[in-house]
């Protein structure tokens, strides 16, 4: 599954539209829609606006521009104003809308509730993002995951360091700490394999030091090299970039994909020696998913695989 491997929150209507119009320009730079604006409803909502906050997010997807990659984040499933941003939102602009984002699931059974919340609407095909936010949670990652209804997993540093009970440190929802604590690590882990497991999207977390950028860079990096997530969040218009530069494949990753994909068309998709190593089937699937990844990046393709990609925008 490939989705843009950058995932933009914003709450904050004058940033929505921004991030709206940022999305336009990069994709008109890029030749690809590198990342998705989630207009967020948890965070963005004033406590006992949430009613206006929803009607905002509704006008605002509404007029949209239709190649817009638009998604919302919605209150969780057991908040008074679940129903009423699917009612608000999801009941009449469903059809703009990538997917939703469920906050603080626990369980399958949440997803159940919001699944079937979702189809009383009738945003029957709308897929589901979860946020993983807790211990309990990490733990049923696998089960969340199967569920066919949902698309990708994000984890949720900050309120999972909560969750703790003061046991993780605060240094634990840093840009170092949340790649070395022990459970911070293995939370990270669980979620990414669980993906992975079950043909799903792991979405890494925030860095909260959104103005130095070198750390946004770096916790990319280690998220995708070493950890396995082949999309991250971004909470500041600043680290769109470094984020999608860190997870998108290497010039010499591009080039070798190429060649190998290359070669193997030409022997029909048999067996091949490249570079003094045999390479086959398995061996091909990676090499075209670094392309798909160069592809949704707006990296420069080969001419020799340009022709299987076709124009390309936020509607695709």
């Amino acid at each position: 599954m490939v989705l843009p491997v950058c995932d933009h929150y914003s709450g904050v209507e004058v940033r929505m539209r921004k991030s709206l119009q940022l999305q336009a320009e990069m994709t008109q730079e890029f030749g690809a829609c590198v990342f998705d604006v989630t207009l967020d409803c948890e965070d963005g909502a004033p406590v006992g606006g949430e009613i206006e906050h929803a009607h905002l997010v509704k006008e605002m997807t509404s007029s949209s521009a239709p190649e817009a990659r638009l998604a919302v984040r919605v209150h969780p499933v057991d908040h008074p104003s679940f129903f009423d941003d699917v009612d608000l939102i999801l009941g009449r602009v469903h059809s703009r809308l990538r997917h939703v984002m469920i906050p603080k699931v626990e369980s399958v059974a949440d997803v159940e509730t919001a699944a079937s919340a979702l189809n009383q609407v009738g945003a029957l095909n709308l897929p589901l993002h979860v946020l993983i936010e807790s211990p309990a949670a990490v733990h049923r990652a696998f089960e969340i995951a199967a569920h066919p209804r949902v698309q990708s997993l994000s984890f949720g540093l900050m309120d999972f360091v909560s969750a703790h009970g003061g046991a993780i440190p605060a240094s634990g929802m840093g840009v170092q700490g949340q790649f070395t604590h022990p459970l911070v690590l293995r939370a990270k882990l669980e979620i990414a394999s669980a993906c992975h497991a079950n043909g799903k999207v792991p979405s890494h977390c925030v860095v909260t030091e959104f103005s130095d950028l070198n750390a946004i860079k770096v916790a990319a990096t280690k998220a995708s090299r070493e950890l396995g997530f082949t999309r991250m969040w971004s909470i500041h218009p600043s680290q769109i970039r470094p984020v999608v530069e860190a997870l998108a494949p290497s010039a010499q990753e591009i080039e070798q994909a190429a060649e190998l994909i290359s070669a193997a068309q030409r022997a029909e998709w048999a067996p091949v020696s490249h570079a003094g190593q045999l390479h086959d089937r398995a061996s091909y699937r990676f090499f075209w998913q670094v392309l798909e990844r160069a592809y949704q990046t707006g990296r420069p393709l080969p001419a020799s695989v340009q022709s299987y990609f076709g124009e390309t925008s936020c509607a695709a």
